[in-house]
């Protein structure tokens, strides 16, 4: 096997165009997250975006998205923010990254929504959960039907929430896009009071995270780009989110809604006219992504199965995982909440150093963060 790094910029078109056919099984998009568009995106944000580009003998059997080690840390291109991460391979082939990851200049690998068509795994699973596909192929009618046989009191009561808030607000409408930027900015702000009253960490306050994200939502280019979705009860804004959309996949990322509409569940009737109109969209599977709300399923059409974990490599990154691993363990004696302590500064410091890779930012961030995620426990 040969291993090769280089800039996204370096790839021809030739290799752009085989990647993104690989990227398609039997015929169908994975993911807008495993297509080059996302990585070159996510490339104008940052500067360490890599490629490894993968061979065998004199020929290319794949391509491996990730940012550039710091610390010995690797993590795949637009993690955590990316829903899917792997390695997108020639069809029949099968790659672990354990197979390269030192090639790298790599000590681990984290990883959280790790797809794989082949059986490899890619570390130490820490989770396993399925990312909720709605399959429109056969119309919104179609599925409606079908759902509503299988959960006939769960949409029952959406149907009557519908109602209610076309009484109280006026009739629902939706708006598809956001020229103007409005609906987005919008969105952000909900998100950031949400997450400052839940003491996670603001993703929109991370500089390159929301510069991707506006960038994505001011692009024209139906095969891969950012889409926001707003829902209007007569003149007033009741939910928006904000997804990427490729090909005939639209991925939900972003949801948020005004806390005066709640009881109506403005979030899942946002949905339900998301999936009326993807036929004129051109969009036969929507992607709820992994796990979580309790709602989703009864939405689901199928599960795609994802693996969050690290993978780890011997040597001096090893041995100072494998050591807060065991203060883990140790700490799990303490009382209450204090036994938890040391996890939830893992996680915490997982998430905050893969949104900043700078040590200075990141220990500010990782500090007013894991002070607020305790102040709201």
């Amino acid at each position: 096997m040969r291993v090769k790094s280089v800039s996204i910029r370096d790839l021809s078109e030739a290799e752009l165009g085989q990647w993104r056919s690989w990227a398609y099984q039997d015929g169908h998009l994975v993911s807008p997250y495993l297509l080059p568009e996302f990585a070159q995106a996510v490339d104008r944000v940052r500067s360490d975006v890599r490629i490894a580009v993968i061979g065998q003998d004199a020929e290319t059997i794949g391509y491996f998205a990730y940012h550039a080690p710091r610390h010995f840390a690797l993590r795949p291109v637009g993690a955590p923010m990316s829903d899917y991460q792997g390695i997108i391979v020639k069809p029949g082939v099968s790659i672990c990254p354990k197979d390269f990851l030192t090639r790298l200049g790599a000590g681990f690998m984290a990883y959280d929504n790790w797809w794989s068509s082949a059986a490899c795994k890619p570390g130490i699973a820490r989770e396993r959960d399925g990312s909720v596909v709605v399959d429109l192929s056969d119309g919104p009618d179609a599925y409606f039907a079908g759902r509503r046989a299988a959960h006939k009191s769960q949409f029952k009561k959406i149907g009557r929430r519908l109602r209610n808030a076309e009484r109280d607000f006026g009739p629902a409408r939706l708006v598809v896009g956001d020229a103007g930027g409005a609906h987005f900015n919008t969105l952000a702000r909900w998100k950031s009071e949400q997450y400052d009253a839940t003491g996670k960490l603001d993703i929109f306050n991370i500089g390159w995270a929301r510069q991707l994200l506006a960038n994505l939502n001011t692009s024209t280019d139906t095969g891969f780009q950012g889409l926001t979705f707003a829902l209007y009860f007569g003149d007033e804004l009741a939910a928006v989110e904000f997804g990427l959309r490729a090909g005939d996949v639209y991925h939900s990322w972003f949801p948020a809604y005004d806390e005066r509409f709640a009881k109506v569940s403005p979030g899942l009737l946002l949905l339900h006219e998301i999936f009326k109109a993807a036929p004129e969209l051109g969009l036969s599977r929507v992607d709820l992504g992994k796990g979580g709300a309790h709602y989703k399923t009864y939405y689901a059409s199928y599960e795609v199965p994802l693996e969050s974990g690290r993978l780890i490599a011997p040597g001096f990154a090893a041995l100072g995982l494998h050591s807060w691993d065991a203060a883990e363990q140790c700490a799990k004696f303490l009382p209450g909440k204090l036994g938890d302590l040391p996890a939830r500064a893992r996680r915490r410091w997982a998430q905050v150093s893969a949104f900043e890779p700078d040590l200075g930012p990141r220990l500010k961030t990782f500090a007013r963060g894991f002070r607020a995620q305790i102040s709201a426990a």
